[in-house]
C-alpha cells in the first residue's frame, strides 16, 4: 500500500517515460495529486503535459518509477486500467480528436452505452450533462456542425457523463474567447464545488494564477515548480528557466510593492488590486 495521505487520489514516485524510439519525454517526476485539488500545469510545447496526462489516464504506461492510485500500486492489468480510466476522465486540447458519434445525445451516451447501462440510466446522466453544460438545445444536432465552442462542451460532457473523480483538461481554454473562457473557468468552479478533483494545462499565466490552488511548472519533462501560485509567480528562476511570463494582476501587485498587505500565500486577484488602489487615491 502506499503511504499517502488518506485525501491522496494519485501518486507518482519518480516516474519516467520514453517513447518507443527512446526519447525521453518524462524524467524522475514525483507527485501527489491530492482530493479536491485545483492543479494548473503550465510549461511550454514539449515539456510534457499531455505525456503526464496520458500517463495518469492509463493511455500510457510509465518505463520507470511506480504510480499508485488511491493507495493501491497500479500494475496495468486489466483491473487496474478500468480503474484508473474509469476515475479519471481527460479532455483532450482539440473536441475533433474525441468526438465521433452523429448526434451530440450519441457522441455523449456512448461511453455509457459501451459500459452496458441501461437506457433509464444513460437518459438521465444524459440529460443530467446536458443541463449542466446549458447544451440541451443542441441535444439532436449532428456533431459535424457544431461550432468549435459548442464541440469544446460536447468533449467535455463525453467525460462528465462518465462520473470521474479526477478531471484532466489539456488546454480547455485554447482557441476561445473572452466569454466562452470566463464561461469555463465557472463551470471548473461549479465542478470543484461538486467535489471533482481537476487539473489543467494552459499557456494562459493569467488563469492559472487567478484559478488554481496549486501550480506545477515543467520543462523538458522535469517538474521544475510545484508550489502555490504566489509562491510559483515569486521563482524568478523558474519562471526564467520556463520561459513563463508574470501574471498582470501579480506583476502590477509587485511593481507597487503591495503583496505583504495581502495575508499569507494568498493570490492576490483583480478585485484586491484595484480595492487597494482605490483606498490609496
Amino acid at each position: 500500500m502506499s503511504l499517502t495521505s488518506a485525501n491522496g487520489m494519485i501518486e507518482l514516485r519518480s516516474i519516467s517515460y520514453a517513447y518507443p524510439d527512446k526519447t525521453v519525454a518524462l524524467e524522475n517526476l514525483s507527485l501527489n495529486i491530492r482530493r479536491g485539488e485545483k492543479i494548473a500545469v503550465l510549461g511550454s510545447n514539449g515539456a510534457g503535459k499531455s505525456t503526464l496526462f496520458l500517463i495518469l489516464n492509463g493511455v500510457y504506461r510509465i518505463t520507470g518509477g511506480e504510480i499508485y492510485f488511491q493507495g493501491r500500486k497500479i500494475s496495468y492489468n486489466k483491473s487496474d486500467l478500468l480503474m484508473m480510466r474509469q476515475n479519471t476522465g481527460i479532455v483532450f486540447q482539440d473536441p475533433e480528436t474525441q468526438i465521433f458519434s452523429a448526434s451530440v445525445y450519441e457522441e455523449i451516451s456512448f461511453g455509457l452505452e459501451n459500459l452496458g447501462f441501461d437506457q433509464g440510466e444513460i437518459k438521465t446522466r444524459v440529460d443530467e450533462i446536458l443541463r449542466l453544460l446549458n447544451i440541451t438545445h443542441i441535444k439532436d444536432k449532428p456533431t459535424h456542425l457544431l461550432s468549435y465552442g459548442e464541440k469544446k462542451k460536447v468533449s467535455i460532457a463525453d467525460i462528465l457523463v462518465m462520473n470521474p473523480e479526477v478531471l484532466i483538461m489539456d488546454e480547455p481554454d485554447a482557441c476561445l474567447d473572452p466569454a466562452a473562457v470566463k464561461n469555463l473557468v465557472r463551470l471548473l468552479d461549479d465542478l470543484h464545488a461538486a467535489g471533482k478533483t481537476i487539473v489543467l494545462s494552459t499557456q494562459d499565466v493569467n488563469l492559472a494564477y487567478s484559478w488554481a490552488e496549486r501550480i506545477l511548472v515543467m520543462k523538458d519533462g522535469k517538474l521544475l515548480k510545484d508550489a502555490s501560485p504566489p509562491e510559483v509567480f515569486a521563482d524568478a528562476r523558474v519562471i526564467g528557466e520556463a520561459s513563463l511570463e508574470l501574471p498582470l494582476v501579480f506583476e502590477m501587485a509587485n511593481t507597487l510593492k503591495i503583496q505583504n498587505h495581502f495575508p499569507g500565500e494568498k493570490a492576490i486577484q483583480k478585485n484586491d488590486l484595484i480595492d487597494f488602489i482605490k483606498k490609496k487615491l
